[in-house]
Protein backbone atom coordinates (compact mmCIF):
# COMPACT_ATOMS: atom_id res chain seq x y z
CA UNK A 1 0.00 0.00 0.00
CA UNK A 2 1.34 3.41 -0.96
CA UNK A 3 2.60 5.34 1.98
CA UNK A 4 1.39 9.35 1.43
CA UNK A 5 2.48 12.11 3.88
CA UNK A 6 0.98 15.59 4.21
CA UNK A 7 3.28 17.75 6.25
CA UNK A 8 2.94 21.29 7.76
CA UNK A 9 -0.65 23.08 8.45
CA UNK A 10 -1.72 24.19 4.43
CA UNK A 11 -0.70 20.47 3.30
CA UNK A 12 -2.37 19.03 6.31
CA UNK A 13 -5.90 20.82 5.26
CA UNK A 14 -5.73 18.92 2.01
CA UNK A 15 -5.10 15.72 3.48
CA UNK A 16 -9.48 14.64 3.57
CA UNK A 17 -10.17 16.15 0.50
CA UNK A 18 -7.69 14.34 -1.31
CA UNK A 19 -8.92 10.89 0.41
CA UNK A 20 -12.01 11.45 -1.08
CA UNK A 21 -10.77 11.71 -4.90
CA UNK A 22 -8.39 8.79 -3.91
CA UNK A 23 -9.34 5.94 -6.02
CA UNK A 24 -6.86 3.47 -4.41
CA UNK A 25 -5.95 2.25 -0.71
CA UNK A 26 -3.21 4.63 0.69
CA UNK A 27 -2.01 5.46 4.32
CA UNK A 28 -2.08 8.60 4.85
CA UNK A 29 0.05 10.49 7.54
CA UNK A 30 -0.80 13.56 8.82
CA UNK A 31 2.26 16.27 10.51
CA UNK A 32 4.15 19.11 10.59
CA UNK A 33 7.43 19.65 8.87
CA UNK A 34 9.45 18.55 11.78
CA UNK A 35 7.64 15.60 12.84
CA UNK A 36 7.66 13.89 9.22
CA UNK A 37 10.81 13.39 8.70
CA UNK A 38 11.50 10.65 11.36
CA UNK A 39 8.87 8.88 9.21
CA UNK A 40 9.91 9.78 5.97
CA UNK A 41 12.18 6.54 5.27
CA UNK A 42 8.62 4.75 4.48
CA UNK A 43 6.76 7.41 2.79
CA UNK A 44 6.64 6.76 -0.75
CA UNK A 45 4.63 10.52 -1.75
CA UNK A 46 5.06 13.93 0.83
CA UNK A 47 2.74 16.37 0.35
CA UNK A 48 4.41 19.86 1.65
CA UNK A 49 5.76 23.15 0.66
CA UNK A 50 9.04 22.69 1.84
CA UNK A 51 11.32 19.96 1.26
CA UNK A 52 14.95 20.55 3.40
CA UNK A 53 18.23 18.79 3.11
CA UNK A 54 17.28 16.66 6.29
CA UNK A 55 14.52 15.50 4.49
CA UNK A 56 16.05 14.20 1.65
CA UNK A 57 18.41 12.80 4.06
CA UNK A 58 15.77 10.64 5.52
CA UNK A 59 14.20 9.53 2.33
CA UNK A 60 14.55 5.83 1.60
CA UNK A 61 11.54 5.06 -1.29
CA UNK A 62 10.43 8.56 -2.03
CA UNK A 63 9.00 8.46 -5.34
CA UNK A 64 6.95 11.98 -5.99
CA UNK A 65 7.07 15.11 -3.66
CA UNK A 66 4.21 17.46 -4.57
CA UNK A 67 3.77 20.85 -3.33
CA UNK A 68 0.32 21.68 -2.58
CA UNK A 69 0.74 25.14 -4.47
CA UNK A 70 3.09 27.09 -7.47
CA UNK A 71 5.38 28.17 -5.26
CA UNK A 72 8.64 26.09 -5.28
CA UNK A 73 11.03 28.44 -3.39
CA UNK A 74 11.09 26.70 0.18
CA UNK A 75 11.94 23.35 -1.76
CA UNK A 76 15.58 22.59 -2.34
CA UNK A 77 15.96 20.72 -5.22
CA UNK A 78 19.15 19.97 -4.57
CA UNK A 79 18.06 17.44 -1.71
CA UNK A 80 15.55 15.83 -3.90
CA UNK A 81 16.86 11.61 -3.89
CA UNK A 82 17.70 10.51 -7.19
CA UNK A 83 15.04 9.36 -9.39
CA UNK A 84 12.48 11.35 -7.11
CA UNK A 85 9.66 13.45 -9.11
CA UNK A 86 9.07 17.00 -8.10
CA UNK A 87 5.18 18.36 -9.09
CA UNK A 88 3.40 21.41 -8.15
CA UNK A 89 -0.17 22.37 -8.05
CA UNK A 90 -2.59 25.43 -9.51
CA UNK A 91 -6.02 25.64 -9.70
CA UNK A 92 -5.88 29.24 -7.57
CA UNK A 93 -5.88 31.78 -10.27
CA UNK A 94 -9.50 32.43 -10.58
CA UNK A 95 -9.83 33.18 -6.87
CA UNK A 96 -6.91 35.10 -6.89
CA UNK A 97 -7.81 36.97 -9.59
CA UNK A 98 -11.22 38.06 -7.96
CA UNK A 99 -9.06 39.08 -5.02
CA UNK A 100 -7.20 41.38 -7.02
CA UNK A 101 -10.03 43.45 -8.38
CA UNK A 102 -12.11 43.00 -4.91
CA UNK A 103 -9.22 44.47 -3.11
CA UNK A 104 -8.03 47.29 -5.42
CA UNK A 105 -12.32 48.11 -5.10
CA UNK A 106 -12.31 47.83 -1.02
CA UNK A 107 -9.62 49.67 -0.99
CA UNK A 108 -10.02 52.90 -3.19
CA UNK A 109 -13.63 52.90 -2.10
CA UNK A 110 -12.86 52.78 1.36
CA UNK A 111 -15.41 50.29 2.27
CA UNK A 112 -13.99 49.18 5.78
CA UNK A 113 -14.01 52.77 6.65
CA UNK A 114 -17.01 53.57 5.52
CA UNK A 115 -18.59 50.20 7.07
CA UNK A 116 -17.38 51.40 10.52
CA UNK A 117 -18.56 54.56 10.43
CA UNK A 118 -22.26 53.85 9.36
CA UNK A 119 -22.38 51.99 12.13
CA UNK A 120 -21.51 54.59 14.70
CA UNK A 121 -24.46 56.22 12.91
CA UNK A 122 -21.61 58.46 11.13
CA UNK A 123 -22.37 59.17 6.96
CA UNK A 124 -19.20 60.04 5.73
CA UNK A 125 -21.05 60.98 1.93
CA UNK A 126 -22.42 63.16 -0.26
CA UNK A 127 -25.70 62.70 2.29
CA UNK A 128 -24.06 64.13 5.03
CA UNK A 129 -25.54 67.75 6.58
CA UNK A 130 -23.08 70.31 7.85
CA UNK A 131 -20.15 68.81 6.32
CA UNK A 132 -18.59 68.96 2.99
CA UNK A 133 -18.75 66.03 0.87
CA UNK A 134 -16.19 63.33 0.31
CA UNK A 135 -13.73 63.54 -2.98
CA UNK A 136 -15.05 61.03 -5.43
CA UNK A 137 -14.28 57.64 -5.92
CA UNK A 138 -11.60 56.99 -8.64
CA UNK A 139 -13.38 54.85 -11.59
CA UNK A 140 -11.50 51.32 -12.90
CA UNK A 141 -12.75 52.27 -16.14
CA UNK A 142 -9.76 54.03 -18.41
CA UNK A 143 -7.48 53.35 -15.47
CA UNK A 144 -4.26 50.91 -16.52
CA UNK A 145 -3.42 47.99 -14.81
CA UNK A 146 0.13 46.78 -14.76
CA UNK A 147 1.29 43.18 -13.99
CA UNK A 148 4.07 41.95 -13.26
CA UNK A 149 4.05 38.18 -13.75
CA UNK A 150 2.34 37.48 -16.53
CA UNK A 151 1.41 33.92 -16.04
CA UNK A 152 -1.76 32.09 -15.28
CA UNK A 153 -2.75 34.73 -12.23
CA UNK A 154 -1.96 37.37 -14.69
CA UNK A 155 -3.92 35.81 -17.14
CA UNK A 156 -7.04 35.55 -15.38
CA UNK A 157 -6.35 39.33 -13.69
CA UNK A 158 -6.41 40.37 -17.60
CA UNK A 159 -9.66 39.57 -18.43
CA UNK A 160 -11.33 40.80 -15.58
CA UNK A 161 -9.45 44.01 -15.78
CA UNK A 162 -10.48 44.17 -19.39
CA UNK A 163 -14.38 43.95 -17.98
CA UNK A 164 -13.88 47.06 -16.14
CA UNK A 165 -12.55 48.70 -19.11
CA UNK A 166 -9.14 48.63 -18.11
CA UNK A 167 -5.85 48.97 -19.88
CA UNK A 168 -3.65 45.80 -19.28
CA UNK A 169 0.39 46.22 -19.34
CA UNK A 170 2.10 42.45 -18.46
CA UNK A 171 5.77 41.52 -17.60
CA UNK A 172 7.39 38.33 -18.25
CA UNK A 173 10.65 37.03 -18.01
CA UNK A 174 9.48 35.19 -22.00
CA UNK A 175 7.76 37.74 -24.02
CA UNK A 176 8.22 36.13 -27.57
CA UNK A 177 4.56 34.39 -27.68
CA UNK A 178 1.66 37.19 -28.55
CA UNK A 179 -1.11 37.09 -25.55
CA UNK A 180 -5.03 35.93 -26.72
CA UNK A 181 -6.31 38.05 -24.10
CA UNK A 182 -4.25 41.18 -26.65
CA UNK A 183 -2.66 42.82 -23.80
CA UNK A 184 0.46 44.33 -24.32
CA UNK A 185 3.12 41.88 -22.99
CA UNK A 186 7.14 42.90 -22.71
CA UNK A 187 10.16 41.71 -20.82
CA UNK A 188 11.90 42.80 -17.44
CA UNK A 189 13.70 45.66 -19.53
CA UNK A 190 10.19 47.45 -19.85
CA UNK A 191 9.80 47.20 -15.87
CA UNK A 192 10.27 50.96 -15.26
CA UNK A 193 7.83 51.83 -17.78
CA UNK A 194 5.12 49.82 -16.59
CA UNK A 195 5.83 51.08 -13.34
CA UNK A 196 5.50 54.90 -14.50
CA UNK A 197 2.11 54.19 -16.01
CA UNK A 198 0.44 51.91 -13.95
CA UNK A 199 -2.75 52.96 -12.04
CA UNK A 200 -2.69 49.78 -10.31
CA UNK A 201 0.11 47.04 -10.06
CA UNK A 202 -0.54 43.20 -9.10
CA UNK A 203 2.61 41.43 -8.05
CA UNK A 204 1.93 37.39 -9.04
CA UNK A 205 5.76 36.89 -9.96
CA UNK A 206 7.32 33.42 -8.35
CA UNK A 207 9.97 34.04 -5.63
CA UNK A 208 13.36 33.60 -7.18
CA UNK A 209 16.96 34.41 -6.44
CA UNK A 210 15.99 36.97 -9.33
CA UNK A 211 12.77 38.19 -8.18
CA UNK A 212 13.84 38.80 -4.08
CA UNK A 213 13.94 42.24 -3.54
CA UNK A 214 12.78 42.86 -7.40
CA UNK A 215 10.96 46.49 -6.23
CA UNK A 216 12.69 48.62 -3.85
CA UNK A 217 12.86 51.79 -2.99
CA UNK A 218 14.22 52.89 -6.86
CA UNK A 219 11.22 51.10 -8.76
CA UNK A 220 8.45 52.77 -6.00
CA UNK A 221 9.64 55.89 -6.83
CA UNK A 222 8.73 55.55 -10.29
CA UNK A 223 5.01 54.67 -9.52
CA UNK A 224 2.11 57.35 -9.48
CA UNK A 225 1.67 59.12 -5.84
CA UNK A 226 -1.87 57.75 -6.72
CA UNK A 227 -0.83 54.08 -7.17
CA UNK A 228 -1.59 51.11 -5.92
CA UNK A 229 0.08 48.07 -5.29
CA UNK A 230 -1.62 44.66 -4.48
CA UNK A 231 0.76 41.80 -3.51
CA UNK A 232 -0.79 38.01 -4.15
CA UNK A 233 2.61 35.98 -4.40
CA UNK A 234 5.49 36.67 -1.55
CA UNK A 235 6.34 39.54 0.50
CA UNK A 236 9.77 39.11 -0.29
CA UNK A 237 9.75 40.41 -3.57
CA UNK A 238 9.32 43.94 -2.17
CA UNK A 239 11.55 45.22 -0.06
CA UNK A 240 9.75 45.51 3.23
CA UNK A 241 11.17 48.80 4.40
CA UNK A 242 11.08 50.78 1.08
CA UNK A 243 7.31 49.66 0.54
CA UNK A 244 6.78 50.84 4.09
CA UNK A 245 8.24 54.24 3.74
CA UNK A 246 6.86 55.14 0.30
CA UNK A 247 3.06 54.34 1.96
CA UNK A 248 3.89 56.06 5.24
CA UNK A 249 4.91 59.10 3.12
CA UNK A 250 2.17 58.71 0.45
CA UNK A 251 4.80 58.36 -2.63
CA UNK A 252 2.23 55.60 -3.79
CA UNK A 253 -1.64 55.81 -2.95
CA UNK A 254 -2.12 52.22 -1.05
CA UNK A 255 -1.27 48.77 -0.53
CA UNK A 256 -3.35 46.06 -0.85
CA UNK A 257 -1.45 43.15 1.02
CA UNK A 258 -2.15 38.89 0.95
CA UNK A 259 1.73 38.04 1.29
CA UNK A 260 3.71 38.82 4.50
CA UNK A 261 6.92 38.58 5.96
CA UNK A 262 6.32 36.81 8.90
CA UNK A 263 4.09 33.40 9.38
CA UNK A 264 2.75 32.06 12.06
CA UNK A 265 4.90 29.11 13.45
CA UNK A 266 2.52 28.05 16.12
CA UNK A 267 -0.53 29.20 17.58
CA UNK A 268 -1.50 33.04 19.11
CA UNK A 269 -0.89 35.88 17.27
CA UNK A 270 1.50 36.51 14.96
CA UNK A 271 2.26 40.03 13.98
CA UNK A 272 2.96 39.80 10.21
CA UNK A 273 5.71 42.20 9.31
CA UNK A 274 8.82 44.22 10.83
CA UNK A 275 7.23 47.23 10.16
CA UNK A 276 4.19 48.85 11.56
CA UNK A 277 1.98 48.33 8.31
CA UNK A 278 -1.29 47.84 10.67
CA UNK A 279 -1.18 51.31 11.81
CA UNK A 280 -1.01 52.71 7.92
CA UNK A 281 -4.81 53.80 6.78
CA UNK A 282 -4.05 53.45 3.01
CA UNK A 283 -3.20 49.72 3.22
CA UNK A 284 -4.98 46.84 3.22
CA UNK A 285 -4.08 43.60 5.03
CA UNK A 286 -5.73 40.29 4.58
CA UNK A 287 -3.92 36.84 6.53
CA UNK A 288 -3.07 34.94 2.82
CA UNK A 289 -6.28 34.33 1.81
CA UNK A 290 -6.56 35.17 -1.97
CA UNK A 291 -6.49 31.68 -3.13
CA UNK A 292 -8.08 30.34 -0.68
CA UNK A 293 -11.39 29.33 -2.77
CA UNK A 294 -13.50 26.50 -2.73
CA UNK A 295 -12.44 25.92 -6.71
CA UNK A 296 -8.85 25.76 -5.37
CA UNK A 297 -9.57 23.39 -2.77
CA UNK A 298 -11.57 21.16 -5.11
CA UNK A 299 -9.02 21.20 -8.15
CA UNK A 300 -5.93 20.82 -6.23
CA UNK A 301 -7.39 17.57 -4.26
CA UNK A 302 -8.30 16.05 -7.75
CA UNK A 303 -4.43 17.13 -9.00
CA UNK A 304 -2.73 15.52 -5.64
CA UNK A 305 -4.68 12.52 -5.85
CA UNK A 306 -4.31 11.94 -9.58
CA UNK A 307 -0.65 12.29 -9.22
CA UNK A 308 -0.91 9.68 -6.01
CA UNK A 309 -2.46 7.23 -8.64
CA UNK A 310 0.17 8.18 -10.98
CA UNK A 311 3.11 7.49 -8.72
CA UNK A 312 1.35 3.73 -7.95
CA UNK A 313 1.80 2.93 -11.52
CA UNK A 314 5.13 4.24 -11.97
CA UNK A 315 3.65 7.00 -14.02
CA UNK A 316 5.29 10.67 -14.35
CA UNK A 317 3.01 13.41 -12.69
CA UNK A 318 1.10 15.70 -13.60
CA UNK A 319 2.97 19.52 -13.15
CA UNK A 320 6.22 17.49 -13.54
CA UNK A 321 8.82 19.92 -12.58
CA UNK A 322 11.93 19.50 -14.71
CA UNK A 323 14.85 18.34 -13.15
CA UNK A 324 17.94 21.10 -13.40
CA UNK A 325 20.57 18.84 -14.48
Amino acid sequence: MLRVAFAGTFAARLAEPVRAHLGIPCDLIVGDESEIVSRLSEVDVLVALAFTREMGEAARRLKLVQVPGAGLDRIDRSALPCGTWLANAYGHEVGIAEYLLGAILTLTRGFARLDAALRRGTWESQWAVGVPPPPPWPELAGKTFGILGYGRIGQCVARRAHAFDMTVLGIRRNASQPDPNGVLVRGPDALDDVLTRADYLAITLPLTLETRGFLGEPELRLMKPTAVLVNVSRAEIVEEDALYEALVERRIGGAALDVWYRYPSGPGPTPPARRAFHELPNVLMTPHVSGWTEGMLEARAKLIAENIRRTAEGEAPVNLIPSRE
